[in-house]
């Protein structure tokens, strides 16, 4: 178990290279020039010389080798030294630690009622295959997942206006100062950021319950009397669980990176709307800094994932 820790830990690190190498490179070839951008001013129309482009793109780095400003953007990094914004000038750090706890929170919320909603319909499709039932939540999870995150997030905002004449605060606050109110906020874009893992993971757990429910300790189980609520909880849930373990760390990490429709519809505060803002502003130091920490969270997620395997199933032995 810790040989398979470390071997997976050193090949985390060059993963979070080569994502800073196509992330800073992308950045670069983005058409247009920041310098220029902050000296052309809101609506374009700004005068400014040359030496004052000059003396900006020296500010920002950007009149040095592609080669020397990812070194120091690295070392900077490295440091917990996220830069500045160029728009904002207000450290980036500041922004990140104070919006992705939201994003975060968003993420878990729409985890969590999207698990307690589908597993359970999962298990009653497989128990009730090919009944009344199981045909329902089948054309109810296709339904759900040919639907689109934004177009869920449309139907829930009418729905809310038009049956209840209401919306979710428009403003946020924090969990611990007010629960309540940060729970009606964040209840609704949760639902519509969940919406869609909650249609695919019933399948995927009918799948593996209907795959555990044709081993032959299935049926030694079930010889032996125990009751069927037994032979389905302790005995073919826990090991149909590998496969939804898996897509459920994977769909955590899509819920934090593709949050920021959802983030923007709702007006959340989050970290995706902070950066989908930056890069229709062309802010690229604020941009990077956002891009790569949520590359590392959800990179991080996939190796938890894999740890979590030798908890579910002890026959699993890592070498």
């Amino acid at each position: 178990m810790n040989a398979y820790i470390i071997k997976r830990l050193l090949l985390f690190i060059p993963t979070m290279v080569l994502i800073s190498v196509v992330v800073f490179v992308i950045m670069r070839l983005i058409p247009g020039d920041p310098a220029i951008q902050l000296l052309s001013g809101a609506l374009g129309d700004a005068n400014y010389t040359s030496e004052d482009l000059a003396k900006l793109r020296a500010k920002l780095g950007t009149d040095r080798h592609i080669v020397v400003q990812y070194g120091n953007w690295v070392w900077d990094m490295l440091r917990l030294d996220f830069g500045t914004s160029l728009l904002q000038s207000t450290p980036i750090a500041d922004d990140l630690k104070d919006r992705f706890p939201i994003t975060i929170e968003l993420a878990i919320m729409a985890l969590i009622m999207a698990s307690v909603v589908a597993v359970p319909l999962g298990i009653f499709s497989a128990v009730n295959q090919d009944k009344i039932g199981d045909y329902i939540a089948r054309i109810i999870a296709i339904a759900g997942v040919a639907m689109p995150t934004f177009w869920t997030g449309i139907l829930l905002i009418f729905f809310l206006v038009l049956v209840f004449d209401w919306l979710p605060p428009l403003g946020y606050v924090d969990i611990w100062e007010d629960p309540l109110k940060n729970l009606q906020q964040l209840i609704f874009p949760a639902i519509a950021l969940g919406f869609i893992y909650m249609a695919f993971l019933p399948r995927l757990t009918r799948s593996a319950m209907l795959e555990v429910f044709r081993e032959d300790y299935i049926r030694t189980a079930r010889s032996k009397g125990l009751s069927e609520r037994w032979v389905i909880a302790r005995h073919a849930l826990r090991n149909a669980l590998l496969p939804v373990v898996t897509v459920s760390g994977w769909q955590f990490g899509f819920l934090i990176s593709g949050s920021d429709i959802i983030e923007s519809m709702f007006n959340v505060p989050g970290v995706r709307k902070i950066m989908h803002d930056s890069i229709n502003q062309r802010d690229y130091t604020q941009t990077q800094a956002a891009v790569k920490l949520i590359t590392f969270v959800v990179v991080a997620l996939n190796l938890v994932t894999d740890l979590k395997y030798g908890w579910l199933d002890p026959r699993i032995r890592y070498r």
